[in-house]
């Protein structure tokens, strides 16, 4: 072979491999979070494991709760099995930017957070409620005058409550949750103002006292949470969380864990 056949099968040999290389990149390039997670044959979900009743410990040591349901529908959908990863809320957004989940569960939007992750669109309910027995006739902040109401002292819910309650309300203010729930429910208060998680627990435990969710001062959904710029899984928790919408399982996890019917309204922000 002469060296002008050998220079030209050099270069075409090189032309080969740089086609194949820029080929093999195009398509890593378009790998997305949904290739890894059927590759995988498993979605892995961050979850906070006690926090009741999105997802806590059930009887049978296993994690229940209303994001569970969501979680197990998404994963369905997608035909893989779910794996659930306990995050905490210091860990939990770099967990998701490391890989080392695949989609958060219970994240609250900010324009903070925006700048590192996107968001699906709200799946949850989460607003601070007033809370009282049913024999307590309360419609709206108005009524909130001249009863007594147990708060959490220095969070959104004391905050929440001491801009809407009129100066007559007597506002008792305890240093935790437990505190401000036994209050409640021993008579030292008419009212108590808590988010709904917190609140679900007391509807479900306390028949006697008969406890309802008089009325919502603050409505402020929760998100799933996924990586930047992987736009099909995001369609793919969106058409999920659609999809039990429509036929009424997310109404039916609401009833079952919030104790409560779901409002649709609820997920706006």
């Amino acid at each position: 072979m002469t060296i002008h056949a050998k220079l030209k099968s050099s270069i075409a040999a090189a032309i080969m491999l740089a086609t194949a290389a820029f080929g093999l990149a195009t398509q890593a390039a378009k790998a997305d979070a949904v290739d890894d997670i059927a590759k995988a044959g498993a979605i892995n979900v961050g979850i906070f494991s006690d926090f009741p009743p999105f997802s806590s410990a059930s009887a049978d040591m296993s994690i229940k709760g209303y994001d569970i349901d969501v979680a197990q529908a998404i994963a369905d959908s997608l035909k893989v099995k779910l794996n659930l990863v306990s995050v905490t809320g210091q860990n939990r957004i770099p967990y998701l930017t490391d890989k080392r989940v695949d989609i958060l569960m219970s994240v609250g939007y900010s324009k903070e957070r925006e700048q590192v992750i996107d968001f699906a669109a709200a799946y949850a309910p989460y607003y601070i409620a007033v809370i009282g027995p049913a024999a307590l006739a309360v419609k709206g902040k108005e009524d909130l005058g001249d009863k007594s109401i147990a708060v959490n002292r220095g969070t959104l819910e004391d905050t929440s409550l001491s801009e809407a309650a009129p100066a007559s309300a007597a506002i008792r203010r305890f240093d935790n949750y437990n505190s401000v729930i036994q209050a409640f429910i021993s008579g030292q208060t008419q009212l108590m103002v808590v988010g709904n998680d917190v609140g679900a627990q007391v509807l479900a435990k306390q028949d006697a006292l008969k406890p309802e969710q008089k009325f919502q001062l603050l409505t402020s959904p929760s998100h799933i949470g996924l990586n930047k710029n992987e736009d099909r899984l995001k369609q793919a928790v969106n058409d999920a969380v659609t999809r039990m919408l429509a036929d009424g399982k997310l109404d039916e996890s609401s009833k079952a864990w919030l104790k409560t019917p779901l409002n649709p309204d609820n997920l706006k922000d």
